[in-house]
């Protein structure tokens, strides 16, 4: 008979309420759940603090600022691979699916090399049992750009690939629609001028209009015997949504309408918000504020998107922003990114899943981690 593990006087965050009570681990599962304190000698006090499942990340692109914490100062992969593990894990993310960008569009010319390293340090890593969480890979692919399929073609049966969205940062559509906006952070971030940004958006535009149609289709047609969970990017209208659902496309990541996001609703289409935006008081980018989402329950779960830390922190604020309870807001983080990544043995506080767990104590308004466990063995 394994070692059991006592969590005791804790909050427990379920499904539907929040108990005060005790966890028991076995074999690295949930074994049960009592209400009350247990007065085993061997048990763990976790002083009246929260205790809440192991977050699920459905998209998190963190691993691209550990690639290159500066301009021109790119750092080797594999410690920004394991930096970026630490980072998840000590913001209490258990389950992290990398979202690496197949496809560059002109600006970020360095992301082809960190999808390849990245998929090559995940492998050799996780293999070697270097990685404090659980990662998966989404992988976000650029319809318009010319390089996505020949990077996606050769990982598109990789079994770690549990999630893919269709992406189109063409300047003047989904979270670029704004052309005036568009061009000043492109100025901002090249130092060109006005004629060589139009030139570029120019080209960009042409660009899309050949591929962008070609290989949407065939991206879908490549990866359709996988039976993935696949999401759109940035839907601006209710059109482009229909659209998205008639292909399969049944989760869209961060709609910067409104209007997009209530048509999600009445065509049952899974909205996944940035965590940042609710965190930051709205989006960076000037589109819907996630907060906005949330009051009108057109948004179910959130992702890091750049901040791990955000995730437990959008959680706690969205119950007073969002007006929802503090287990509805939890699941946001939790069950409802598990069930779209179909991930069935996590998420919950409940017998028989996965012992994946945060314990989380309240400073004020901010949640802080004061503990981690992956499949009942501490990490952090």
């Amino acid at each position: 008979m394994s070692a059991e593990i006592i969590l005791t006087n804790a909050k427990l965050v379920l499904p539907d309420a929040v108990l005060d009570g005790t966890l028991m681990l076995r074999d690295g599962l949930i074994a049960d759940i009592q209400s009350g304190r247990s007065q085993a000698t061997s048990a763990l006090d976790l002083e009246g603090d929260h205790l809440i499942p192991g977050i699920v990340d459905v998209h998190t692109d963190n691993l691209e600022r550990q690639v290159l914490p500066r301009a021109n100062a790119r750092w080797p992969s594999r410690s920004a691979m394991i930096a970026h593990d630490a980072q998840c894990v000590a913001a209490g993310v258990t389950t992290i699916l990398d979202a690496l960008c197949l496809g560059d569009l002109g600006f970020d010319t360095e992301r082809g090399q960190t999808f390849l390293d990245g998929v090559r340090d995940l492998d050799e890593l996780a293999d070697m049992g270097a990685l404090k969480g659980e990662h998966f890979l989404h992988l976000r692919c650029e319809l318009p750009a010319r390089d996505m399929p020949p990077a996606l073609d050769p990982v598109a049966d990789h079994p770690r690939v549990v999630m893919v969205s269709l992406m189109d940062h063409s300047p003047g559509v989904g979270q670029y629609r704004d052309l005036l906006r568009y061009a000043a952070m492109r100025k901002r971030q090249t130092q060109w001028n006005d004629a060589q940004v139009q030139a570029r958006i120019d080209s960009l535009l042409a660009q899309r209009a050949e591929l962008r149609e070609k290989q949407r289709t065939w991206l879908l047609d490549r990866i359709r015997h996988r039976n993935l969970p696949l999401a759109s990017h940035d839907d601006d209208s209710p059109a482009e949504m229909a659209r998205n659902l008639v292909d399969g496309i049944t989760i869209s990541e961060f709609p910067v309408t409104m209007e997009a996001a209530r048509a999600a609703r009445e065509l049952k289409v899974e909205v996944i918000a940035g965590a940042p935006n609710i965190v930051r008081g709205g989006s960076h980018s000037g589109n819907v504020a996630a907060a906005d989402l949330v009051r009108e329950g057109l948004a179910h779960a959130f992702a890091s998107d750049y901040v791990p830390a955000s995730m437990l922190e959008a959680a706690w604020r969205a119950v007073e922003a969002g007006g929802i309870t503090l287990p509805q807001a939890i699941a946001m983080v939790t069950d409802a990114p598990a069930r779209m990544a179909r991930l069935a043995d996590r998420g919950r506080l409940a017998p028989n899943l996965k012992a994946d767990l945060v314990r989380v104590r309240s400073i004020g308004d901010m949640p802080l981690v004061r503990g981690v466990w992956r499949a009942g063995e501490r990490i952090a």
